[in-house]
């Protein structure tokens, strides 16, 4: 089959989901695969080193074509220069992209900005190449939960591109239930939308015997851990998880939660645990992809939590995903799809989002448990992540769609 990804994000840039690792496993299946795309430039809105905007620029990326087309670099806080960047780019990908690439028996188009449907409806028209439409982030619901735009005009003019899209694609991919019932109440036939999950990225996965010379280094050594591993911004609303840790002072001594990441965030959350005197706390700021796994299989707990949002109850983080393929049991405080999938895997307790005492009672049920029960919420998230998952159950799927797509 020869598939044309059209992308707003590629590699260079951190895309692990779609990106190049998914193209690569494509081409050892023995499809052909072509990328359109725009200059690398996210996700501090400048150029990356060793490219320059030019109208057409085409590379191989490990024996992978790629088209790369201008767009207006920007990811600050401003809504205008981040819509320019995003229209510049669909703009690019119609009028250049269309009439640059090679012929292809299927389109996968990638949803992170909903404006590079523009491209794929183009592409089908002047091309006659069919799509299926993967929705990573779903418009306009996350312009408004994000706060990137809120103005209602606008957002239910972007709610009717959107219909608009869905309706000429062949498939629509999504990745959560909740996300598949929301398109359904929007008028979009059951039988169009499909669900894949996505996988984690596979750097972060470790199943090797615990790092004692790590855990001493970090100060998890002979303590109960419980790691939180990610951005923290607003939505993971982690000034609750800190008045539950408050609470646990006494009942669990042992007990320390530990915070590995950065985000806008994680300065008010030092200040609040200094000003609470909170001691079962440790802030260890970002570290390296190759650390992480061997981090997370230290927690005797991993927590995923985000604040109660209607968006957030169709979104599974990603960290979800990783922290099942690493095999130890989860706190989970979201509500909807991410707490259904701990649920059905049985790797863990599911807690009320922003709830600080259901946190702390979810956090001492655990810590009272015997490691065997806790080890065995593990397991059971791991053999759930590797059989319904995992990389290749999830591009099995997808070449199954794309078959379809090329049919149609």
């Amino acid at each position: 089959m020869r598939i044309l990804f059209i992308m707003h994000y590629f590699q260079p840039e951190p895309n692990f989901f779609m990106g190049l690792p998914f193209a690569k496993e494509l081409v050892r299946r023995g499809h052909q695969v072509q990328v359109l795309t725009g200059f690398p430039n996210y996700p501090g809105g400048k150029i990356y080193d060793g490219y320059k905007i030019k109208i057409l620029q085409r590379e191989e990326m490990d024996g992978i074509p790629l088209i790369r087309l201008p767009l207006f670099p920007s990811h600050d806080r401003s809504s205008f220069k981040r819509i320019l960047c995003y229209t510049s780019l669909a703009f690019s990908q119609s009028l250049i992209g269309t009439f640059a690439i090679e012929s292809a028996d299927v389109a996968y188009v990638c949803q992170g900005p909903a404006t590079i449907g523009l491209p794929a409806l183009v592409i089908k028209l002047i091309r006659r190449i069919p799509f299926a439409y993967n929705i990573q982030d779903l418009w306009p619901d996350s312009l408004s939960a994000t706060g990137m735009f809120d103005n209602n005009w606008g957002l239910e003019l972007v709610n009717s591109w959107c219909k608009f899209v869905y309706k000429r694609a062949a498939k629509v991919i999504v990745i959560t239930p909740g996300t598949k019932q929301k398109l359904i109440d929007r008028g979009v036939p059951e039988d169009k939308v499909e669900v894949i999950y996505n996988w984690c990225d596979d750097k972060l996965i470790c199943r090797d015997e615990r790092d004692e010379e790590l855990a001493k280094r970090l100060r998890m050594s002979n303590k109960f851990n419980i790691v939180f591993a990610g951005n923290m911004g607003k939505a993971q609303g982690m000034e609750a998880v800190l008045d539950a840790a408050k609470l646990l002072v006494e009942p669990c001594p042992n007990l320390q939660f530990v915070f590995i990441g950065g985000g806008v965030e994680v300065e008010n959350l030092k200040q609040k645990a200094n000003l609470l005197g909170l001691t079962n706390v440790i802030f260890h700021g970002r570290k390296p992809v190759s650390e992480i796994g061997p981090i997370l299989r230290l927690a005797d707990v991993l927590l995923v939590h985000l604040r109660d949002d209607p968006l957030f109850r169709i979104t599974i983080p990603s960290k979800t995903q990783a922290y099942m393929a690493i095999g130890r049991p989860i706190l989970i405080g979201v509500k909807g799809d991410a707490a259904d999938l701990i649920k059905k895997a049985n790797a863990g307790i599911c807690v009320a989002p922003g709830n600080v005492k259901n946190i702390a009672d979810g956090i001492k049920e655990l810590y009272s448990m015997r490691p065997q029960q806790r080890d065995e919420m593990g397991a059971n998230g791991m053999q759930y992540y590797d059989e319904h998952l995992s990389f290749g159950t999830a591009v099995n799927k997808y070449e199954q769609i794309f078959n379809a797509v090329k049919r149609s």
